[in-house]
């Protein structure tokens, strides 16, 4: 995630460098002709009323982005607030505070370790990279046999809980209640892999990249009469904002993609676990990193 930092530019113009490109080519294309030979004139109300319609698609594009991308934000909004409420509930029901009851303590773990591993494996990255400082090897062993790993770490809290109602320190209202911050956990989860699976259209992109050069093709003629080369850096200088606000919601539509733009959920996960790590009456030791970059992930 962005941070209200001083972004560098060349960041901000890495990405769309290789568009600037063909603008340029095109540019030069065109005043190259209009040297050699008298090219038709084109009113300026034709790339003028490209240009508004490639602006209205443009904000469609963007709100839509931003939509899925302040989504992926919500859900991991209630995922901190769900894994509080699981602890908590685990620490009142079975009257935790002054007595450790090790069920307790696993959940808690367990649950630091699924945040991180839900992270790692919306970005498809490893999602058990973090689980040996969190839970035991038997359970990092059972849970290489399972596929979708945040859902087994899912799956092991219900037995926990199990186990607590069988050795009868939680009752039956109290088990619903901690299956229910459960399923809110799975559905967290679910919504995730949602936004992640579901492919924004690519040929969105692709005709509206498409129609983007056809208005500034018709531009550079349009303009063709400005002596000298600065009708090159006129295109370069129009075509910009166009490009950096299609690059932004090319960005934004895709919210887990272990990139600067991403939902940061590796540093939520942190919080999460110092929360949590706060709630079971123990110091939180690992040293805050400073970051001095312009984003967290």
């Amino acid at each position: 995630m962005l941070l209200e930092r001083r972004i560098p530019v060349l960041y901000v113009m890495r990405g769309i460098r290789y568009d600037l490109l063909i603008v340029f080519i095109i540019s030069a294309f065109v005043y190259m002709l209009s040297e050699v030979m008298d090219i038709p004139e084109m009113p300026i109300g034709i790339p003028s009323f490209l240009g508004t319609a490639i602006t209205l698609i443009l904000s469609f594009k963007l709100a839509q982005s931003y939509e899925r991308w302040w989504e992926a934000r919500k859900i991991w909004g209630a995922i901190v607030n769900d894994s509080r409420t699981l602890v908590n509930q685990s620490l009142q029901f079975t009257n935790s505070y002054d007595s450790e009851v090790q069920e307790v303590h696993t959940i808690a773990h367990r649950q630091m370790a699924w945040c991180f591993s839900l992270g790692q494996a919306l970005r498809k990255l490893d999602p058990r990279g973090h689980l040996h400082a969190y839970i035991n090897e038997e359970e990092i062993k059972w849970l290489g046999t399972q596929q979708n790993v945040p859902l087994g770490l899912l799956n092991r809290h219900t037995r926990d809980i199990a186990s607590l109602h069988n050795k009868g320190l939680i009752n039956d209202y109290q088990q619903i209640q901690l299956d229910s911050t459960i399923q809110r956990l799975c559905d967290s989860m679910g919504k995730s892999e949602r936004i992640k699976n579901t492919v924004f259209p690519k040929t969105y992109r692709l005709f509206l990249h498409f129609f983007i050069y056809i208005f500034l093709a018709t531009l550079s003629i349009s303009v063709a009469e400005v002596e000298g080369p600065y009708q090159i850096l006129l295109l370069l200088f129009v075509s910009s904002p166009f490009l950096l606000l299609e690059r932004t919601a090319k960005l934004l539509q895709d919210p887990f993609e272990n990139k600067p733009t991403d939902t940061s959920v590796t540093a939520i996960a942190r919080t999460i676990e110092q929360n949590l790590t706060e709630l079971l009456n123990k110091r939180y030791d690992k040293p805050i990193e400073d970051n001095e970059d312009f984003y967290v992930m």
